[in-house]
């Protein structure tokens, strides 16, 4: 019998307007103490000036902490500043920033053994709350490590309707992509002769559905913020208790994943790209494209591939590579017959959707 996977839960979690001018009230009731505890403020150069007052502020009910800066997501800078946590005897570290911080202050928080507590500035993807962090490492490669989850997760909804509408598209595309990827952890279960986790199942659909039939469609609306943040904590709490990514990851990001590998000149977020890939693994799977299509349009998200600069050879040879990116992985793409032509037919009927109401 397969060994139940244990699993943690944050301590405390806050989504709310205003969440920053009242964040040290909030962080004394997540971690009692606090306030004499030596805290690290990690965050990143471009946010010190746009999150000032609300940074002097900590600083202030927080006689010992200080401000560590975040250059770049890569493995190399987190072990950086997990040696700065451990020969500093730090004890709380506070992330404030988009994906790229918090991954950053994530894992070196958990290398370091010290709680970590999550304060987004945007909603790009399911990091904010999930147990693993992706960080580059040599070259323009990048890793999936695996995490602890956040002691404690603060979204201020002011904070983040600030966010660039194309982050937040991001994080839509995250969220829909558990479309294709629970079809193939089903899939990959079967294959293995082993079980789903029913209630990581759960919360990655519900993360799904809400979203979907979320009546709220326009990206700036406070309840929209609200329902995107409850979506993409609830896909990052399934991966926690699932113990590894398949709620939130299938063909779909194996695509992403050749696309960042394979043809790096592509300018695309990882949430749009992983989008996309859902509207081909959807067809894979036999499931209701034009469903899919018609919710992604709602969120005014462009799925045009040919508008992200992925012409024809490199879609064809971003699938055809896909599998390789995780040969662990077993996916629609282990039973579907890709070919060129196959795919290339694919891309000229996404092509000729994209106008279609």
């Amino acid at each position: 019998m397969k060994m139940m996977n244990h699993f943690s839960l944050p301590f405390c979690l806050v989504i709310e307007e205003g969440a920053c001018e009242r964040l040290n009230e909030i962080l004394a009731d997540c971690m009692p103490g606090i306030e004499e505890m030596k805290v690290l403020i990690a965050t990143e150069p471009a946010l010190v000036q746009i999150m000032q007052d609300y940074l002097e502020e900590m600083k202030r009910d927080l006689p010992r902490s200080e401000i560590y800066l975040i250059e770049e997501n890569t493995f190399d800078e987190a072990m950086e500043l997990a040696k700065y946590i451990c020969m500093n005897d730090c004890e709380v570290i506070i992330g404030v920033g988009g994906g790229k911080v918090l991954d950053v202050a994530k894992y070196a928080g958990f290398v370091g053994k010290i709680p970590y507590i999550c304060v987004p500035t945007t909603l790009s993807n399911d990091s904010l709350a999930s147990p693993i962090s992706v960080l580059g490492t040599v070259g323009d490669a990048r890793k999936t490590l695996k995490c602890k989850i956040p002691t404690g997760i603060v979204v201020d909804v002011n904070v983040i309707m600030g966010a660039p509408v194309m982050q937040l598209q991001s994080g839509i595309g995250d969220t829909i992509s558990k479309y294709t990827a629970l079809y193939d952890w089903k899939l990959d279960a079967a294959h293995r002769k082993d079980r789903v986790d029913d209630f990581s199942y759960l919360l990655a659909d519900m993360a799904l559905t809400s979203l979907c039939y979320n009546e709220e469609k326009s990206l700036k609306s406070k309840e929209f913020i609200k329902i995107l943040t409850q979506s993409l904590v609830l896909g990052g709490l399934a991966m926690e208790i699932a113990g590894n990514s398949r709620p939130s990851s299938g063909s779909e990001h194996l695509f992403c994943h050749s696309l960042e590998e394979n043809h790096k000149e592509i300018q695309i977020s990882h949430g749009m790209a992983v989008a996309l890939g859902s509207l081909v693994s959807s067809r894979l799977q036999g499931q209701d494209v034009e469903h899919l299509e018609k919710i992604l349009k709602a969120y005014d998200m462009d799925i045009d591939p040919m508008n992200w600069g992925i012409t024809k050879e490199i879609f064809i040879d971003a699938w055809m590579r896909a599998a390789d990116t995780r040969k662990d992985r077993y996916t629609v793409l282990n039973e579907a017959e890709l070919g060129e032509e196959m795919l290339a037919g694919i891309y000229e009927e996404l092509r000729s959707r994209v106008h279609v109401k």
